[in-house]
């Protein structure tokens, strides 16, 4: 019978719902098989999923195993999709349990001796989790309190498949991540407006533009103070809402450029192109700026 795991696929900002399932047989040659347009990445989790289990004392299905990452037509990638690989291959030997499969999401790139390793892109993972109804979610310990951002979601960090198998056969239970409280602090920004003497025109200007939501345009010989006072811009604008941060921080996890001690990205972006940027990277570079200013 084969056993089946609920995943997502990382789709620019957005996630799909992925339903890894994996089935042995003793006919055919002998082997690991990924179907389902997995990417190299993807591919390669052959060999990791298969030393995690062995090495968490566990034994890996024998005979000719097929792992399928359903829908079929959706091109999967990324290393997140070890650990539900590894307890689809634990479900099908029956060395783990797994009760609900519509209540448990799972993600997370797996070490060679069984240990969970953080992954990109977990705050989107998260939020469609909640939006899906899902209650469980299974994410590396370094990254459940970028998870634990996201309210009414039970977020369990794991640190071992040995772990995450004692847990979901009901032996030693994994304690879940308290829910993120963001405390009120004062922002220290890289460059303050009002630590900058002089220029009271182009500061003049800079408050007319904050306050209306107006565009500049900053003209001036080298060395006069331009990018200066771009980067002090930031400190005169309103506080980020919620959701502008949130947005702010799935960008971030996304690229995997989210600090490990800062899973909420407070302070707005500063985007500096070159002017020999190209026009596509200008188009993308002002689509962010919309996001985070």
């Amino acid at each position: 019978m084969p056993s089946k795991v609920l995943s997502a696929a990382i789709v620019g900002l957005e996630c799909e719902p992925v339903e890894v399932e994996a089935d042995n047989s003793p006919y055919g040659n002998p082997g690991v098989f990924i179907v389902g347009l997995p990417d190299k990445a993807v591919d390669e989790s052959k060999s990791r999923v298969r030393s995690a289990i062995k090495n968490s004392g566990f034994e890996f299905p024998r005979g000719n195993v097929t792992f399928n990452l359903a829908p079929a037509d959706l091109r999967k990638g990324g290393t997140h999709y070890d650990l539900p690989l590894a307890v689809a291959a634990m479900l099908l030997n029956e060395q783990t349990k797994l009760t609900d499969f519509a209540s448990s999401l799972f993600a997370g790139e797996l070490a060679l001796s069984g240990e969970v390793r953080p992954v990109s892109g977990i705050l989107s993972i998260a939020l469609f989790a909640k939006q899906a109804g899902i209650s469980s979610l299974f994410v590396p310990t370094a990254n459940a309190k970028e998870a634990s951002l996201i309210n009414d979601l039970n977020i369990y960090p794991v640190k071992n498949l040995a772990q995450l198998a004692q847990h979901l056969a009901g032996k030693e239970l994994i304690e879940p991540c308290a829910e993120w409280q963001q405390e009120i602090e004062e922002i220290n920004f890289p460059v303050d407006l009002q630590h900058i003497r002089g220029q009271n025109s182009a500061k003049r200007a800079l408050e007319i533009a904050a306050a209306g939501s107006h565009n500049i345009l900053m003209s001036g010989p080298p060395g006069s103070g331009k990018t200066m006072l771009a980067k002090a811009l930031p400190s005169i604008l309103p506080q980020m809402t919620q959701e502008e941060s949130l947005e702010v921080t799935k960008i971030y996890s996304a690229a995997g450029l989210l600090p490990a001690d800062q899973p909420l990205i407070t302070l707005r972006p500063f985007r500096a192109p070159h002017h020999t940027a190209s026009g596509v990277a200008s188009t993308i570079l002002r689509q962010l700026a919309t996001v985070s200013c």
